[in-house]
């Protein structure tokens, strides 16, 4: 058995008190710092979990600690960040999700984890349900998919940032269901039409439902529907989902095992789930080389197809995701400051290709 791999966590707030939990449950990595900017939430979600030994500071510099990779559990917008501080430091990443707040950034994160030859992968936990497999492998049997649609119906109050955004289904929510939909069709995204709303007696500033049609490149449709102030009859918090293939129908409850016509078992396996499960294809990639899953220039489609929802919800017209793209890296490359980085986003040519999306 190797020594388990030397972790710092970067964020002790509610998602990175999870992160804790998680980290004490593998045998596989071991916890040997932890920062915040907010050194005492650090202290005490450390103790509270029972790293009393283990070092707190409020960055990764005030850490006097050998270690081997990074957990970034902070908030989005320090993302970008954290993770290239880290990666330009030789240490490899896993990020909570969303990668980053915009491709542009998204994109100059890829190119620092070329530049220093390091792993960026990002916890994308939907695809980490031991059902949303089971799903994947009916589909599979069941053939091409013609039609994948995701219903998505709940009424949280948050009461905090969310209620003020201007998208916040689409930004802070939608990256699940849109993430999931690459991974349970096997293509591409090419373009998306959407449309965002608030209803009359949202408790959000801005639109807190939407509908959205995405074409990919095999020809499939996805379609996703839902709203953050639907009170009654809610789905799953992972949306309740409908294929449509060429033998026949699979649907999935977000919740419990999916069910097929004609019949296609569908087993649940026993592999950790959600954040675990990203945790262990995270160690695993490190110590072999392999890619996981949400490698970052993998992910950065998930974060295009966000920002594409938003850009065809503003201006009531599709929006082709490689116009997404191609916008995103002439702003990279006009903003990156370190030459390194710069150099990196250069040599790609073209970044369509570098993504997977040509």
């Amino acid at each position: 058995m190797p020594e388990p791999l030397r972790l710092v966590q970067a964020g002790a707030g509610g998602m990175g008190r999870a992160w804790l939990r998680t980290i004490a449950a593998n045998t596989s990595v071991q916890l040997v710092g932890l920062v915040d900017l907010d050194v005492d939430v650090a202290r005490a979600a450390a103790d509270e979990h029972g790293y009393h030994d283990v070092p707190v500071a409020t960055s990764i510099d005030e850490l006097d600690v050998e270690f081997e990779a990074l957990i970034d559990v902070t908030v989005p917008v320090a993302h970008p960040t954290v993770s290239v501080e880290a990666l330009l430091r030789g240490v490899p990443v896993l990020c909570e999700k969303p990668l980053a707040e915009t491709v542009r950034e998204c994109l100059q994160m890829a190119a620092a984890s070329e530049v220093s030859g390091k792993l960026l992968m990002v916890s994308q936990s939907r695809r980490y349900f031991r059902a949303v497999e089971a799903f994947r492998r009916q589909l599979a049997e069941l053939g091409p998919v013609g039609t994948l649609s995701c219903e998505f119906y709940k009424a949280p109050h948050f009461s905090g940032f969310r209620e003020r955004m201007a998208e916040p289904l689409l930004v802070d929510m939608a990256i699940h269901q849109f993430d999931l939909s690459r991974k349970l069709i096997g293509s591409e995204p090419v373009s998306v039409y959407c449309d965002s709303y608030n209803p009359s007696w949202s408790w959000f500033d801005g639109n807190a439902a939407a509908s959205a049609i995405f074409t990919y490149a095999d020809g499939t449709r996805f379609t996703f529907a839902g709203s953050w102030c639907a009170p009654g009859l809610e789905t799953s918090w992972n949306g309740r989902w409908r294929a449509s293939t060429a033998g026949g129908t699979a649907t999935w409850d977000g919740d419990n095992a999916p069910v097929a016509e004609p019949d296609v078992p569908a087993p649940l396996g026993d592999e950790p789930e959600e954040i675990a499960g990203s945790l262990v294809e995270f160690v695993n990639a490190v110590r072999t080389g392999t890619k996981p899953q949400s490698e970052v220039h993998s992910n950065v489609v998930s974060i295009a197809m966000v920002e594409a929802a938003v850009r065809s919800a503003d201006t009531g017209v599709p929006v082709r995701i490689a116009d997404i793209v191609t916008d995103a890296y002439t702003e990279a490359l006009s903003t990156t400051q370190n030459p390194d980085l710069l150099a990196a986003l250069k040599s790609w040519g073209d970044p369509l290709a570098v993504l997977g999306l040509s």
